[in-house]
C-alpha cells in the first residue's frame, strides 16, 4: 500500500471513530436529559391536604399543579378530589401530576324570603338549599302553619342572611289565635326586623306592612316603624296581627312617639 493510500485510511478510520463517539454522545446526552428508563409509580393523593400532597409527591420526585377546584360534600373541605394520572401509572421522574381540589370552605348560601310561607313550603326550600331544619316552634297567630319566624341560635334571620351549607334552623309557625290576652307593646322606632322579633317575644305576629316610599334593596334596612294598629297598650288575645307602617323619616317616628306617650299619660 501506497503512502497516499494509507493515509486515506488511517483517515477514514479516524472519520469513523469520530462518528461513533459523536453518535455515542448525543444518545448518551438524549438517555441522560429523558431519564430514560428512570420511571416512577404515581402515588395515590387523593383525599389529601395539597400540603400533605405535595410532600408525597415530592418524595416521588413528582410536581403538582391544581388546575380546577370544586365543592364536594363527600370529602373534606380542603383535600384533593381527582389526580391525572392516576394513582398507579408509571411515569418519567419529575412528571406533574394535575388535580382537583375541593373547596377550603363551605358553599354559601342566602336564606330567601320565608315569612308568610305554609311550613311544608318552607321546609322544601330550606331542604334544597342544603340546609336543615332542627326544630319546629308553634306559637299563636291569626294564621295556622305559616311561618311566623327563621332563627338560628335563638337569633332571628331576615332574607338575604348568609349561611354556610349543612347548618340548621328554627321555624316559627303559627298554631291559631289562643285565648290568654296580652298588651300590645310598642314597637316605634324599630326595624321591621326587630318589631317581628318584639312582637313574636309577646305572643303577637306582623300584620299588614305599609312604606311611606318604595324601599330598595339598599335603603331597607333605614326604615323604622312610625304607626302601629293596634297601639302599645290595648289588650288583645294571643296571636292578634299589628299592622305597621314604615318610614326613613326620624321626625316621623319622634312625632309618633311623643303622641303616644301623651295617650299614655291621660
Amino acid at each position: 500500500m501506497n503512502s497516499n493510500g494509507g493515509f486515506v485510511l488511517i483517515n477514514t478510520i479516524i472519520a469513523v471513530v469520530v462518528v461513533i463517539v459523536v453518535v455515542l454522545t448525543v444518545i448518551l446526552s438524549l438517555r441522560h436529559y429523558t431519564q430514560h428508563g428512570e420511571e416512577v409509580v404515581v402515588p395515590s393523593i387523593t383525599s389529601l391536604y395539597l400540603e400533605e400532597a405535595n410532600i408525597v409527591a415530592a418524595s416521588e420526585g413528582l410536581k403538582i399543579e391544581v388546575i380546577d377546584s370544586t365543592y364536594s360534600k363527600k370529602t373534606e373541605l380542603g383535600t384533593i378530589v381527582e389526580q391525572n394520572p392516576k394513582a398507579g401509572a408509571k411515569v418519567k421522574n419529575g412528571r406533574t401530576i394535575y388535580v382537583i381540589q375541593n373547596a377550603r370552605f363551605r358553599r354559601p348560601i342566602f336564606l330567601p324570603e320565608l315569612h308568610d310561607l305554609s311550613v311544608r313550603q318552607a321546609e322544601r326550600t330550606i331542604k334544597g338549599l342544603g340546609l336543615n331544619v332542627a326544630e319546629i316552634i308553634y306559637e299563636p297567630s291569626m294564621y295556622k302553619d305559616i311561618v311566623l319566624d327563621v332563627r338560628q341560635n335563638d337569633s332571628s334571620l331576615v332574607a338575604g342572611s348568609r349561611l354556610e351549607e349543612g347548618v340548621s334552623l328554627t321555624l316559627v309557625v303559627g298554631k291559631g289565635q289562643g285565648t290568654a290576652e296580652v298588651n300590645v307593646p310598642s314597637v316605634i322606632g324599630k326595624s321591621l326586623h326587630d318589631a317581628r322579633s318584639w312582637l313574636l317575644g309577646n305572643m303577637l305576629t306582623i300584620g299588614v306592612v305599609e312604606y311611606d316610599s318604595i324601599p330598595t334593596e339598599e335603603t331597607q334596612s333605614a326604615y323604622v316603624v312610625f304607626s302601629q294598629s293596634p297601639e302599645s297598650g290595648t289588650v288583645v288575645v294571643e296571636g292578634t296581627s299589628v299592622n305597621l307602617k314604615l318610614s326613613m323619616d326620624i321626625e316621623k317616628t319622634i312625632t309618633a312617639d311623643n303622641e303616644q306617650s301623651e295617650e299614655d299619660f291621660f
